[in-house]
C-alpha cells in the first residue's frame, strides 16, 4: 500500500511545482494583510474538487482585521468511511515584507535549478503545497481510510496568529475531541521534527524629554540621549547576562540556545517625511524617543523575570540619571511550548522520516514562535509538531526558495504519516 502512495506522490511532481508557484504569486503580504480572501478562495476551489467540505472564516475584531484588510481563513475537512482520529495540517498563508536584495521577482515564482524562488516559498507556501499533494495522493491510494483529514490556511502567523489559528482555536477548531494530531509544515528542514519554540516578550520603551530650539539644546532635554543611556545599559548589563543563559530545549540554530533580544525599531524626534518631501528638518530638541524590543526567552526563564529584568534597568537609570523619565508598554507575550518526544504524532512522523530518507530525524525547537502556541494554550491540544520542507535560515531573507526534492520528500513523509494514523495497514 505504501508503494501505491509513493507512486501517487511521484506522479504529482509537476502538480506540486504548479501549486507552489500559484500560491507564491498571490502576494499575501502581512502587514497589512493583503489578498487573504484570494488565497482562501484558491484553496477552496482546489480542495472542494477533491471532496473536502470547506469553510471560509473571517476573524472579526482581531488585531488588524478591517473591511479593507479582512482576516480570512479556510478550514477544509474530508471524512473517512468510518469514525477515527483526525489529522490536521495547518499552514499560514501570510508572508512578510519583501525587503531589499532580491535578484528575482519576489512574487514571480521563478523555477531554477530544482528550486522555486519567491517570498513565502520557504515560509511556508512550499509546506502548504506539500501537505495538499500528500493528502490528495493518500486519498487516491487509500480511499477507504478511517477518521478524517483537515487542511487549514490561516492568517497572520507572521504577526502573532491572532487573526488566524488563535481565533480558530477560540472557536473550537482545535478541540482535542475534534482534532487529535496536528502537523504545521513550517520550514525546519525535511529531516527534522520541531517539538516547540522559545517564548517571546515584545515591549515598547519610550524615553521622554523637553522640546527646545536645536541651537540651544541646554534649554530642552533630549529624549534620544536618554534612549542612548537605555541602549548602553542593555549593552553593558542585559546582553551579557542573556548570553550566559542556555537552555536544555533543542533549539536551532546553536546561537538561539541562549536568551536573545532584538531592538526591532527606534525612532526619536520629528516624524519622517514622505519620500517626495524636499524641505529641510526643523531645529528641535526631540522630546520623545521610542524603541520596540523583541525578547526571546527560554523555558527555564519565568516571564515575570524577563519583564522585571528590563524594568529594573530602567528604574536604575531613573534613579541615577538627571531628568530621566520613561514609559514601558507591553505589546505581546508568548510562553514557550514543547511537545513530548513520545507523543503519537512525533513517533509517527519519526518512523515516516526513517522510511523515506533512511535516517533518524533530529528533534529540534524553533528559535521563534509559531502557531503551535495557540493550539497548545487555547486549543489545549498537545499532540502537535512543526514538520515541513525548507531551510529555516532562508525564512524572511531575499531570494527565499524551497527545493522541489525537499517538498517531494516531505510529502512522502506526510503521506506515510496518514497511512499509519488512518488505515489498518498503518
Amino acid at each position: 500500500m505504501t508503494t501505491l502512495l509513493r507512486t501517487a506522490i511521484d506522479a504529482k511532481r509537476d502538480d506540486l511545482v504548479a501549486l507552489t508557484c500559484d500560491l507564491i504569486r498571490i502576494p499575501t503580504l502581512n502587514p497589512p494583510g493583503e489578498n487573504y480572501r484570494d488565497i482562501c478562495e484558491y484553496l477552496d476551489k482546489r480542495l472542494s474538487a477533491h471532496g473536502f467540505e470547506t469553510r471560509l472564516i473571517r476573524a472579526f475584531g482581531t488585531p488588524g482585521d478591517s473591511d479593507k484588510y479582512p482576516r480570512w481563513n479556510i478550514v477544509a475537512r474530508r471524512e473517512g468511511r468510518a469514525p477515527g482520529d483526525c489529522v490536521h495540517f495547518n499552514s499560514h498563508t501570510d508572508v512578510v515584507e519583501v525587503g531589499r536584495g532580491w535578484t528575482v521577482d519576489p512574487f514571480g515564482a521563478v523555477e531554477q535549478d530544482g528550486k522555486i524562488y519567491g517570498r513565502g516559498a520557504c515560509d511556508m507556501k512550499g509546506g502548504l503545497a506539500a501537505s495538499i499533494i500528500a493528502v490528495e495522493a493518500f486519498i487516491e491510494s487509500h480511499g477507504d481510510f478511517t477518521g478524517a483529514i483537515e487542511i487549514s490556511g490561516t492568517a497572520d502567523e507572521e504577526s502573532g496568529g491572532y487573526g488566524g489559528v488563535a481565533y480558530l482555536a477560540e472557536q473550537g477548531y482545535f478541540n482535542p475531541e475534534r482534532v487529535q494530531h496536528v502537523i504545521i509544515p513550517e520550514p525546519l528542514n525535511k529531516d527534522r521534527i520541531c517539538l516547540g519554540h522559545r517564548g517571546g516578550w515584545w515591549a515598547e520603551i519610550e524615553t521622554k524629554g523637553e522640546i527646545a530650539h536645536g541651537s540651544m539644546p541646554f534649554l530642552g532635554d533630549c529624549a534620544v540621549r536618554h534612549m542612548g543611556a537605555v541602549i548602553g545599559a542593555f549593552e553593558d548589563k542585559l546582553f551579557p547576562a542573556m548570553a550566559a543563559r542556555h537552555t536544555d530545549m533543542p533549539v536551532v540554530p546553536e546561537g538561539a540556545r541562549q536568551s536573545t533580544m532584538n531592538i526591532n525599531s527606534i525612532h526619536g524626534g520629528q516624524p519622517e517625511q514622505a519620500e517626495d518631501f524636499t524641505g529641510l528638518p526643523a531645529h528641535c530638541v526631540p522630546d520623545s524617543c521610542r524603541i520596540v524590543i523583541d525578547r526571546r526567552f527560554l523555558v527555564e526563564e519565568p516571564l515575570e523575570q524577563v519583564r522585571d529584568e528590563v524594568t529594573a534597568l530602567l528604574e536604575e537609570l531613573k534613579a541615577s540619571r538627571a531628568d530621566f523619565d520613561y514609559e514601558l508598554t507591553e505589546l505581546n507575550s508568548v510562553l514557550p511550548s514543547m511537545t513530548d518526544r513520545d507523543a503519537p504524532i512525533v513517533q509517527t512522523v519519526a518512523r515516516a522520516i526513517e522510511d523515506v530518507m533512511g535516517k533518524t530525524p533530529e528533534y529540534v525547537a524553533s528559535p521563534g514562535t509559531y502557531d503551535q502556541k495557540h493550539i497548545d494554550r487555547i486549543g489545549r491540544l498537545k499532540n502537535c509538531i512543526a514538520y515541513g520542507p525548507g531551510i529555516l535560515e532562508l525564512a524572511h531573507k531575499p531570494d527565499e526558495y524551497v527545493g522541489i526534492d525537499d517538498m517531494m520528500d516531505s510529502a512522502q513523509v506526510m503521506g506515510r504519516t496518514l497511512v499509519t494514523l488512518l488505515t489498518e495497514q498503518g
